[in-house]
């Protein structure tokens, strides 16, 4: 950081608002940040630590100093950009959020953009002129997603060759099984290797997140499989495939395990609302769409109240999912939309109703539930979940 050279930046914000200061671990992190030797800088910090308000610190903090005249956001989806520009504009960073490729330059009045990976990739040339137009901040929100499609990783690494800074902010460490993704260092094991790490036992030490309780189900459940009948319960060892099988006859949304598990999630909500927390809401996550249409159509009957359901392919769901985060309704049903990025602090119960054993993903989902509101003041969470071996393992590493 102290060898890139200083230039005059145009509108710079406004002093950092002094009511709202950084968190111990974000100033810890802002310190490593003006102390790094090079151009880029991973953060790995729990979900709901504050990793947005930390990018937005750094970018503030650059943006007056004159290291760097332009700020670009790169994030999973248009829902997450939108939250990003909306947050940044209470730091009096103005984003143009979800910015189409096609509208040319960037207007000379705004900081800069929030944009997806995808947009990137459908346009990387776009960019690279943004960059070269003006010093340019790089805040790559979960990077992991670069490594996703290799050529968006590629994409990305040739868009932001010429960025001043590269800020990489994840709620995880990830690893690099099929494509190293840019300027991300990896351990002897391909484990990413974080500039400055925040955990989440950090985090309940600190009192920034609510803890959580694994609510694991079990049961026997019934299965034809290769023309043959199969029955075993979730305490019994089974090759991969059919451990696959057992959990998707859980999940069966006609079936009778997911409806104990909706019932006592949603008593469990009842008792989040009457203990000091009326406006609490519950999150289910299901398999696919018509998966969660029939599990909304199962709260429904077990409530009297229908959930929303949003789902990634529907141009309304983020609409739907602000709806939820400022509203009262208890349940919302998604379809991967609200697995990583997404803020809603009231949610404190969760469902997890996905055959999805990956332990990215199911860390993504936890972090859904363990933001802290100002109220009450015991704040624990839960997610109901499968006794699947596989995912017990993976609440266990939490």
């Amino acid at each position: 950081m102290e060898a890139l050279s200083v230039t005059s930046p145009p509108g710079a914000p406004a002093p950092w608002p002094s009511a709202r200061p950084l968190r111990a671990w974000q100033e810890a992190a802002l310190h490593r940040v003006h102390e790094a030797p090079g151009a880029s800088f991973l953060l790995s910090a729990t979900p709901a630590a504050g990793k947005t308000t930390f990018g937005l610190r750094v970018a503030h903090d650059l943006l007056c100093r004159g290291v760097v005249r332009r700020v670009c956001i790169l994030a999973p989806t248009t829902h997450i950009c939108r939250q990003w520009a909306a947050d940044a504009a209470r730091y009096g960073i103005d984003l143009e959020p979800h910015r189409p490729n096609a509208e040319g330059a960037e207007p000379a009045d705004r900081h800069g953009v929030a944009v997806t990976y995808q947009t990137v990739a459908a346009g990387p040339e776009v960019h690279m002129r943004a960059c070269a137009a003006r010093g340019t901040l790089l805040i790559a929100d979960e990077p992991h997603h670069m490594g996703e499609l290799a050529t968006w990783g590629l994409t990305a690494a040739r868009a932001f060759s010429g960025a001043r800074m590269r800020l990489l902010l994840s709620g995880t460490p990830f690893r690099s099984d099929n494509t190293a993704i840019p300027w991300v260092r990896y351990d002897d094991e391909g484990v990413s290797s974080a500039d400055h790490a925040y955990t989440y036992t950090d985090a309940l030490i600190d009192g920034v997140c609510r803890p959580i309780t694994f609510m694991a189900y079990g049961g026997e459940m019934e299965w034809i499989s290769e023309g043959k009948s199969r029955r075993f319960d979730f305490e019994a060892a089974l090759p991969r495939q059919e451990s696959a099988r057992r959990l998707r006859t859980a999940l069966d949304p006609e079936g009778d395990w997911i409806g104990e598990v909706l019932r006592d999630a949603d008593a469990r909500l009842s008792e989040c609302r009457s203990e000091g927390h009326p406006g609490a809401g519950g999150l289910v996550v299901a398999a696919d769409k018509a998966h969660a249409q029939k599990l909304a159509g199962r709260l429904a009957a077990i409530g009297g109240e229908r959930p929303a359901v949003v789902t990634s392919d529907d141009p309304a769901a983020s609409a739907g999912i602000d709806r939820f985060a400022a509203g009262e309704a208890r349940w919302l049903v998604s379809v991967l939309m609200v697995s990583e990025g997404v803020d809603i602090p009231r949610l404190r119960v969760g469902v997890y109703a996905t055959p999805a054993r990956t332990e990215l993903f199911f860390r993504q989902v936890v972090g859904r539930f363990v933001r802290r509101t100002p109220a009450p003041r015991r704040q624990m969470s839960f997610l109901f979940l499968p006794a699947d071996p596989a995912l017990k393992a993976l609440a266990a590493r939490v």
